[in-house]
C-alpha cells in the first residue's frame, strides 16, 4: 500500500520533468533559428543598401554643402579646386612611350582629384604661376606641374624645345587648362634678339658662350616673356623653375605654397627657397619624384659648426658639398618693372627688391637622381672633355668632371664613378649624417605624386588630348624639336640672338652711359654652397 501511493506521487514528477525538458529544446531551437537568421538579415539589407546606394552621396558628385570642409581658407568658394565635376573618362589608343609609368590604375581612389583638369577658381589667393624652359618629356613634365597644382599653382608658362615640343607632348601639354606653350621658333627667337637685356650688363657677362652659358641667358629671355604673360594672367606671383625641381612649403598651416605666399608680409618682393639636393641610395633610380626620399639640406637650414664639422664626410671627395647648386630659387610679386636677375633670382629696374629667406621650407632639386643623366647632360653639349674646353661649358665644378667621364669612359667606369660619387651607398654613414641633420628624409612629394599617379589622373590627360594639332602648332613643334640639336657654339648662338656678335656691342657701347646710371644688379649665376676651408674652420 505504501508502494502504490508513492508510485502515485512519482508521475506528476516524472511529467514535469519532461516538460522542462520539451520547453528548453524549443527555446534552443529559436536561439539557433534566430542567430541563423539574423546574420543573413543584415547581410541582405547591406546588399540592398549597397546596391541602391543606401542614401550616402559619393564624395564625387556630392552638393557643395557636404564637402564644404575641403575649401581653402579666405576663399569664397565651398569646393575644393578639383572636385567640382566628375565625369567618367574613355581611354583611347596612344602610343607615345610617355605613357609608362603614368597610370598604373585607372580607379581614382583620391576623390579629390576626380576632375583632372583641377579647375582652380578666380577667387582663390594669391594666384601664382610657374615658368620653366624644359626639354622634358610627359613622364616627368606631368608628375612635376600637377603636384604644384595641388600645392596651389594655377597657371604654367612652359618654353619647350627638343622632345617636350614634339607633337605627342605638346599636344598633351597644349589640352591642359592654365598652361600656356611656347615654342623655340625662329620667329621667338628674333623677337628676343630685340630684348632691352641685350643692350645691359647684368647679363653681359653670359653671352656667346656655349652649353649651361647659353641656357642661362636663354632662361632669363624666357623669364623675361614671362613676366608679361603673367600680369596679363593677373598672377600674384612668379617663381622658375626647372622640372627636375619640387617646392617643399615647409613652415606654412598647412602644405600648400598659396598659403605659404599668402603668409608672406605685404612689402616684401621676393621670396628665397634653398634648395636642398637629392640623396640618391641606388643606381637603378627610374622615376625620382617617387623613388628618392633622402635629400641633403642647404647650408642656410643648418648650425654652422655642424655644417664645416661634418663637411669632408658630406662631399665624400666630390668638388663642392653639393653636386650643383647652392644658392636656391626665388618666386617673385608680380608688379612693375620686374625683371629676371638669372635663373635663380629676380630684381626690379626701379628699385632693389625686399626680399626674404625661409627658415623651413625648401626646393628640392633631383639632380643626377638617374644614371642616364650623365649621358643627357653630356649629348646636349657639343663641348670637348678636356678640362680647358669644360671651363667655357659648365659653371659648376662636378658638371665638368661628370661630362668629361661621360665622353671618356666605359659605361662600366661611368657606373663605378657614379656609385663612387653620387650614389649614398654607405649605409653607416648615411645613418651618420642623417641624426646630425646634414641628410634628411621627406615622404610628402613621394605619397603627392604617387597617388596622382594612382588617381589616374596622368593617364586620363593623356587619354584625352587631342589626336592632332593645327598645322601652324606642328610646324612650330618640329621646329623647336629641331632647335636643341647639338650644333657648333658659332651658328647656334647666331641663330639664338638674331644677330651678329658685333651688332650687339656697338648696340650696348651707344647705351652705355644710360645703362651705368643705374646701379645694376649682377645675374646671380648658379653658386656651390660654402666651401671648408682651414681658415673657416678656425673660425
Amino acid at each position: 500500500m505504501p508502494s502504490h501511493h508513492h508510485h502515485h506521487r512519482s508521475t506528476p514528477l516524472l511529467s514535469a520533468t519532461a516538460a522542462s525538458s520539451s520547453s528548453s529544446q524549443s527555446f534552443v531551437s529559436k536561439l539557433l533559428l534566430l542567430l541563423t537568421l539574423l546574420p543573413l538579415s543584415l547581410a541582405a539589407l547591406a546588399f540592398v543598401l549597397q546596391w541602391r546606394g543606401g542614401g550616402v552621396s559619393d564624395p564625387t558628385i556630392a552638393t557643395s554643402a557636404a564637402y564644404s570642409r575641403w575649401a581653402p581658407r579666405g576663399s569664397h568658394h565651398e569646393i575644393f579646386p578639383g572636385m567640382e565635376t566628375f565625369s567618367s573618362l574613355s581611354p583611347k589608343s596612344h602610343s607615345s612611350s610617355d605613357c609608362i609609368n603614368l597610370g598604373r590604375t585607372s580607379s581614382h581612389s583620391l576623390p579629390y582629384y576626380g576632375d583632372w583638369k583641377f579647375g582652380f577658381e578666380a577667387n582663390l589667393r594669391p594666384k601664382i604661376c610657374i615658368t620653366t624652359s624644359t626639354s622634358a618629356g610627359l613622364e616627368q613634365i606631368l608628375p612635376w606641374m600637377f603636384y604644384h597644382r595641388v600645392l596651389g599653382v594655377t597657371n604654367f608658362f612652359l618654353f619647350v624645345e627638343g622632345h617636350a615640343a614634339s607633337p605627342n607632348v605638346s599636344k598633351v601639354l597644349e589640352s591642359l587648362p592654365g598652361v600656356k606653350v611656347v615654342y623655340r621658333t625662329k620667329e621667338l627667337e628674333e623677337q628676343q634678339a630685340k630684348s632691352r637685356i641685350w643692350n645691359e650688363t647684368w647679363l653681359s657677362s653670359f653671352f656667346y658662350k656655349p652649353c649651361n652659358y647659353e641656357l642661362f641667358v636663354k632662361q632669363s629671355l624666357n623669364m623675361e616673356m614671362a613676366i608679361v604673360m603673367a600680369r596679363d594672367a593677373g598672377m600674384e606671383w612668379i617663381l622658375h623653375l626647372d622640372t627636375d625641381e619640387l617646392i617643399h612649403p615647409a613652415g606654412a598651416s598647412e602644405y600648400s605654397l598659396r598659403q605659404l605666399l599668402l603668409d608672406v608680409p605685404s612689402n616684401v618682393d621676393m621670396v628665397i627657397f634653398p634648395n636642398y639636393e637629392s640623396s640618391v641610395e641606388r643606381d637603378d633610380i627610374k622615376d625620382p619624384f617617387t623613388e628618392v626620399s633622402m635629400f641633403k639640406k642647404n647650408y642656410d637650414h643648418l648650425p654652422k659648426d655642424t655644417y664645416f664639422g661634418m663637411y669632408k664626410e658630406s662631399t665624400r671627395g666630390n668638388p663642392n658639398y653639393f653636386l650643383t647648386y647652392g644658392n636656391g630659387k626665388a618666386a617673385a610679386r608680380i608688379q612693375d618693372h620686374l625683371r629676371p636677375n638669372g635663373a635663380h633670382r629676380w630684381h626690379n629696374y626701379m628699385k632693389t627688391p625686399n626680399e626674404i629667406k625661409l627658415e623651413e621650407a625648401a626646393v628640392l632639386h633631383y639632380t643626377y637622381a638617374k644614371f642616364s643623366d650623365l649621358t643627357s647632360r653630356r649629348d646636349r653639349c657639343g663641348c670637348k672633355p678636356t678640362k680647358d674646353d669644360v671651363k667655357r661649358c659648365f659653371m659648376l665644378e662636378f658638371d665638368r668632371a661628370a661630362f668629361i667621364i661621360a665622353s671618356t669612359q666605359t659605361e662600366e667606369e661611368m657606373l663605378n664613378w657614379y656609385r663612387e660619387r653620387v650614389v649614398w651607398g654607405d649605409k653607416d654613414l648615411r645613418l651618420k649624417l642623417l641624426r646630425k641633420g646634414i641628410l634628411t628624409r621627406m615622404y610628402a612629394p613621394m605619397a603627392i605624386i604617387q597617388g596622382l599617379r594612382e588617381s589616374g589622373v596622368f593617364s586620363s590627360v593623356i587619354a584625352n588630348a587631342p589626336t592632332t594639332i593645327s598645322k601652324d602648332k606642328f610646324l612650330a613643334s618640329i621646329d623647336s624639336s629641331n632647335s636643341s640639336r647639338v650644333v657648333s657654339p658659332t651658328t647656334h648662338a647666331s641663330r639664338k640672338i638674331g644677330r651678329s656678335r658685333q651688332q650687339q656691342t656697338s648696340a650696348r657701347k651707344v647705351l652705355e652711359i644710360e645703362t651705368n646710371a643705374t646701379d645694376e644688379a649682377a645675374a646671380v649665376p648658379p653658386l656651390s654652397p660654402p666651401a671648408w676651408t682651414m681658415t673657416t674652420f678656425e673660425q
